[in-house]
């Protein structure tokens, strides 16, 4: 029995590394659309793209474990089923409830995994990643300067930099300013810095020259310097960095009541993110149970499973709609807080109810047998 379930065991882990790899690729496709523009327009690095990226994962891994965990036990028990290996089980006497403990093993193992990737993971992912978007946006020292690049940081303005040094400062540096219709400028310095003003970022150039020629008069003029500032006109870009509410700690979002700073739907919000981040991960197992409970109990058919498959499908989406339904309830009144339990506890129970106490053939008891009427024709 042992080497039964290990190797049931097996089969579910395959499957569900295969759905949640093929799920994540497809929604970090997706999701990685969103920066591209960073890397064409603005040269973001090809590394820092896919670091900005990967710390997506961890939030999007969480949503998509449970759905993972329920099309591959779905996939498992119904292959095993189809190869009458059930048949066998069953007419061996291994009860539902056996046939369903590898299920049991590995949703219990994913539900503990995605409890650290929710209380621990997802926080400084999410802090981590708000930290380099920012920096991608608003840096633009060392993000948009490129090293021996030109970089058009708006329409007519271009700026040339040699090295990146470690002190934050740039060294020997080039900018071609025409955004004045009437006056071509050109700026070189031997040093530069990028500072942030409430009316945006401006560079200080230190020890350079200044050229300047009219576009009109093509007259010349030239301007030695020791210290000189330029408006980079990036006057949209914000200097303070908000928090999100995936940031905040298990503590804080529990707490939010207590904060009163917030405002009631606000702490509201923050509430049902914390209890989001500890029901989550038990819909693995939920999930897990939903998909193959209905093929160990199910009677064999050899025309396939179609029934049972499409009421596991349907239970498990009606499971994921009135959890999304209930956290929009319970984020405008919080009275409706029970509801996330209900909607995890009431299948859970059920589900561990059938495995040990349903028996299929107690609605057939009063139905004739088909080989009866067989014999009475």
């Amino acid at each position: 029995m042992k080497k039964l379930n290990l190797y049931i065991l097996k089969q579910i882990f395959v499957g569900f590394t295969l759905v949640t790899f093929s799920l994540l690729a497809i929604l970090w496709l997706t999701q990685s659309l969103r920066f591209v523009e960073l890397v064409t327009n603005k040269g973001l690095p090809v590394g820092l793209f896919v670091t900005m990226t990967s710390l997506l994962m961890p939030r999007l891994f969480s949503l998509l474990s449970p759905i993972a965990m329920f099309a591959a036990t779905l996939f498992v028990y119904n292959r095993m089923l189809s190869d009458r290996e059930l048949v066998v089980m069953k007419a061996a006497g291994i009860s539902p409830f056996k046939n369903a403990i590898p299920v049991f093993y590995f949703g219990i193992m994913m539900t503990i995994f995605n409890l650290y990737v929710n209380i621990w993971g997802i926080p400084q992912a999410e802090a981590a990643f708000t930290e380099l978007e920012w920096k991608v946006k608003n840096d633009v020292s060392h993000l948009m300067f490129r090293e021996g690049q030109f970089t058009e940081v708006q329409p007519n303005l271009t700026i040339f930099i040699t090295t990146h040094e470690k002190d934050g400062s740039m060294s020997d540096l080039l900018l071609n300013d025409e955004r004045d219709p009437k006056t071509k400028v050109t700026l070189s310095a031997e040093k530069g810095r990028v500072v942030y003003t409430d009316k945006g970022p401006r560079i200080i150039l230190v020890q350079g020259v200044r050229q300047e020629v009219s576009k009109e008069s093509k007259q010349f003029s030239s301007l030695s310097f020791a210290r000189y500032s330029i408006d980079l006109g990036s006057k949209q870009q914000t200097m303070a960095k908000d928090e999100s509410v995936r940031e905040k700690s298990l503590i804080e979002l529990l707490n939010a009541k207590d904060d009163k700073t917030l405002t009631e739907a606000q702490a509201n919000r923050y509430v049902v993110e914390g209890n989001k981040r500890l029901l989550n991960p038990f819909y693995n197992l939920v999930f897990a149970l939903i998909g193959c409970i209905g093929l160990i109990v199910g009677n064999f058919n050899r025309r396939g499973q179609t029934k049972i498959i499409s009421i596991s499908i349907t239970t498990m989406v009606c499971i994921q709609a009135l959890q999304l339904t209930f956290e929009n309830l319970t984020t405008k009144n919080f009275s409706f807080l029970f509801t996330l339990y209900a909607n995890l506890l009431i299948p859970f129970l059920v589900s561990l109810y059938i495995l040990l106490f349903y028996n299929p053939a107690a609605g057939n008891k009063h139905r004739p047998k088909a080989e009866d009427n067989l014999y009475a024709n």
